[in-house]
């Protein structure tokens, strides 16, 4: 067993509330949504699958953040669907197109155990949210027979926080994105108004359970909390609203993630205001004012150039395919 990892706590948790989250399928209450509607016999509601787990990819990988990726690799595993709408998802054909295989608990399982012995140093959760009783089902199974990693739940922030206080003792490292500090854009870009709301609500749960992240001595998270931000085009994120909940409402120790990759994808040209990347005059405030705020633990990226000069670029290249 690796240090930190209380295994038979783990254990002796899912076995006891493993049954009381399946049930929840029976009227879909898993996250926000709150469809209603009976999972366990097949019935779909917004994210489109039933009972049976679908799975896109499970892999090493290291492209994570530093303390996940680490020099071995994050053990991902993407699950298939989404409970968001997002407009511009960039992995849109697993999370709105639900490309995958199904699997059963048991393949689920012998996964995150193959992953574990191929080195990697936890196994990484993509998008678990509307699979999480499921899971449950799965890590019970893989503890038994050896599962001894972290555990990083990474997900949209679209999280019911009664079904995250059934994950608490089990997850060890949550790492949420914090899409939207405003209404108006998660309803018009991901279709969940009440997505800002529900997101605070589930990072102050996420924090009270396991706290700002806490990395071994060579830099590996352990534990903890890690927060993601999309900057978009235009403000539209309202990332000023979401900093400041942060720094006054979490912990001005959390290691966040900005991000600086969004470009155009899925549905993105639907919305002009947001069918372009970032600018440098878009990404450099926010990162300003995580340092005005005190948020000091974390990663910026390399900073976005203007879409001007990577039109020119792209033309001086000779690709002009717009």
């Amino acid at each position: 067993m690796k240090p930190g990892i209380d295994v038979e706590k783990k254990v002796r948790l899912l076995r006891e509330r493993v049954g009381e989250a399946i049930s929840l399928l029976g009227t879909c209450s898993i996250c926000p949504r709150n469809c209603g509607v009976n999972r366990l016999e097949g019935e779909t509601g917004v994210c489109r699958v039933g009972r049976e787990v679908i799975v896109s990819t499970a892999s090493l990988h290291h492209g994570e953040e530093p303390p996940i990726s680490g020099y071995c690799g994050s053990g991902t595993i993407f699950f298939s669907s989404c409970n968001l709408r997002c407009v511009f998802c960039q992995n849109y054909e697993i999370s709105q197109m639900s490309h995958g295989d199904p699997v059963t608990t048991d393949e689920l399982a012998a996964m995150m155990l193959a992953l574990q012995k191929k080195g990697a140093h936890n196994i990484n959760l993509v998008t678990p949210t509307h699979f999480g009783p499921q899971i449950m089902e799965a890590l019970l199974k893989a503890y038994e027979r050896g599962l001894s990693i972290p555990i990083v739940y990474n997900c949209g922030g679209y999280d019911s926080v009664e079904v995250l206080k059934l994950w608490d003792g089990i997850i060890d490292i949550y790492m949420p994105d914090m899409k939207y500090g405003k209404e108006e854009s998660a309803r018009k870009y991901s279709s969940a108004p009440d997505y800002p709301r529900a997101n605070q609500e589930a990072v102050l749960e996420m924090h009270r359970q396991v706290g700002d992240l806490r990395m071994d001595e060579q830099g590996i998270a352990k534990r903890g909390l890690l927060i993601r931000h999309l900057v978009l085009p235009n403000g539209v994120a309202g990332s000023e609203e979401v900093m400041r909940f942060i720094a006054e409402k979490v912990s001005r120790g959390t290691y966040i993630s900005l991000m600086s990759q969004y470009f155009p994808q899925y549905r993105a040209d639907e919305f002009p205001e947001i069918n372009r990347r970032i600018t440098r005059a878009e990404y450099l405030p926010v990162q300003n004012l995580m340092k005005k705020l005190g948020l000091t633990s974390g990663w910026f990226q390399n900073v976005p150039i203007d879409p001007e000069v990577f039109a020119l670029r792209r033309f001086l290249l000779g690709d002009t395919d717009k």
